[in-house]
């Protein structure tokens, strides 16, 4: 645990008592501040009753006097579409609106830091797509190299129920928007930028507002190195602002498909090739088309990524090169389930939008595609111009004939069950082709969740394999 510093003797009200609420509060009491806990859920409010905390109902009129600051989970909104009732009250008292991160960034680099041989540094990882696989690339890459490690964040634990870190360990953390909008704080060593796409714009207002929050993890603080996935135009002027000029090697720009060798340090990825260039000259290169965990070209975005996160840490190309290829992948995101006969089943449940799905279905050059759920805003119609690579969709769910209606002459069989889809689709698959689930939507009409979708999925793959 990261004892929260800075509140000792005061109280402070803890809004959201789920996984990070519950470790906020345990951290401000290890730290010496007195936790007030909230939470509008009856069952959040049992299961912190049951794990011994006490119960403050912030909603009442006089519940926030006296109170230093006021920590709020991701799930809350605290600006659009509309500010929480609480979160408003203390907009309007002038009470500070914090987040874990925040309070993580302010008490993490402890006296005993300056002390070690090698300080501990934090890596933090933002961006729509890619960045769970990036930042458990960057962990994995860091212990496969015999680096002490902690990954946390939006992936593995909160970030102030780690362990503190000891001499020369690195602490990798996945941050959301909801995450880098609101902490007051922000101030890795190592900071990086996959890319953008349209991701919760009601919550941030539009795309504007969506790449501000983004942008503040490099901007509040200033991370010694940044990591910018320049692919988008807001990539290119997040570099910009922060770059002096294009031979600053502060700024490494990462790219899927673009050559960037104009510039002080830059790391890309073309044709299945990775190739790091610095101050005009190819330093290093790694063919990444048989890494078997990151497929496709946007696994080779991530694998530019944390390839330079980690060369920023001091990392050789060889140490690297060796990592990526015992990289296993994410369950849910590009996973490789199994094999027979040729044909290879992936789980990509976790591409629940248009452009998740779009990069799932130009990694595989034939593929039997299992998609739908609850659909979103447009359906599928976005995808056309990357459904020549499939062969045949089987489609699922709610949103299963809509789809259809969207295919055009792409081949397609409504199956409505994720059992009947996997028993449709390997039957009739040949070898070279590849059973892909990357649904293109929510799962909330037959799962509670896309893991459980996933699961599901692999599940009936592996009996199948099994038979």
């Amino acid at each position: 645990m990261i004892p929260v510093k800075g509140y000792n003797g005061q109280k402070v009200a803890v809004l959201g008592l789920g996984r990070s609420g519950l470790a906020t509060a345990a951290a401000l009491a290890a730290g010496g501040a007195e936790p007030l806990l909230w939470d509008d859920s009856p069952e959040a409010r049992a299961k912190a009753e049951a794990e011994g905390f006490a119960l403050t109902d912030l909603t009442r009129q006089m519940a926030l006097e006296g109170v230093a600051c006021l920590v709020t989970s991701p799930g809350i909104p605290h600006l659009y579409p509309t500010p929480n009732p609480v979160i408003a009250r203390a907009l309007e008292l002038g009470i500070p609106v914090d987040n874990d991160i925040g309070l993580f960034f302010q008490s993490a680099a402890s006296d005993e830091w300056t002390e070690m041989e090698t300080p501990p540094k934090i890596v933090a990882v933002t961006g729509s797509n890619g960045k769970s696989t990036t930042t458990a690339l960057i962990h994995h890459i860091l212990e496969a190299a015999g680096k002490p490690a902690q990954m946390a964040g939006n992936i593995g634990k909160g970030v102030l129920s780690i362990d503190p870190p000891v001499d020369g360990e690195v602490v990798v953390l996945e941050l959301s928007s909801y995450q880098t909008e609101l902490a007051r704080a922000l101030t890795p060593d190592v900071a990086v930028f996959t890319n953008l796409s349209p991701d919760h714009l009601d919550r941030h207002d539009g795309m504007g507002g969506y790449f501000a929050a983004k942008a503040r993890l490099f901007t509040l603080g200033g991370p010694d190195r940044a990591v910018i996935g320049v692919d988008e135009v807001e990539g290119r002027f997040l570099a910009n602002a922060l770059a002096q000029g294009p031979q600053d090697d502060r700024v490494i720009r990462i790219s899927s498909g673009q050559k960037l060798d104009d510039f002080g340090w830059s790391v890309f990825a073309r044709k299945g090739f990775l190739a790091e260039w610095r101050k005009g000259r190819q330093v290093a290169s790694i063919d990444l088309r048989e890494v078997k965990g990151l497929p496709g070209a946007h696994n080779h975005q991530n694998a530019c990524a944390a390839y330079a996160a980690c060369r920023a840490l001091g990392l050789a190309p060889k140490l690297i090169e060796a990592a990526l290829h015992s990289f296993a992948g994410l369950p849910h995101r590009s996973q490789l389930v199994g094999e027979r006969a040729g044909v290879r089943f992936v789980n990509d449940s976790k591409a629940t939008n248009v452009d998740s799905a779009a990069k799932a279905l130009q990694a595989f050059p034939k593929i039997r595609w299992i998609a739908g759920g609850l659909g979103k805003d447009g359906g599928i119609a976005a995808l056309k111009p990357v459904l020549g690579s499939v062969v045949k969709a089987y489609l699922i769910g709610h949103s299963a004939r809509d789809f259809a209606l969207q295919l055009g002459d792409t081949p397609h069989e409504i199956c409505e069950t994720m059992d009947r889809a996997v028993a449709r689709a390997s039957a009739e698959a040949e070898a070279g082709e590849v059973v892909l689930l990357a649904p293109a939507a929510a799962s909330f009409d037959q799962y509670p969740n896309f893991e459980k979708r996933g699961e599901d999925f692999t599940a009936r793959v592996k009996a199948l394999l099994a038979g």
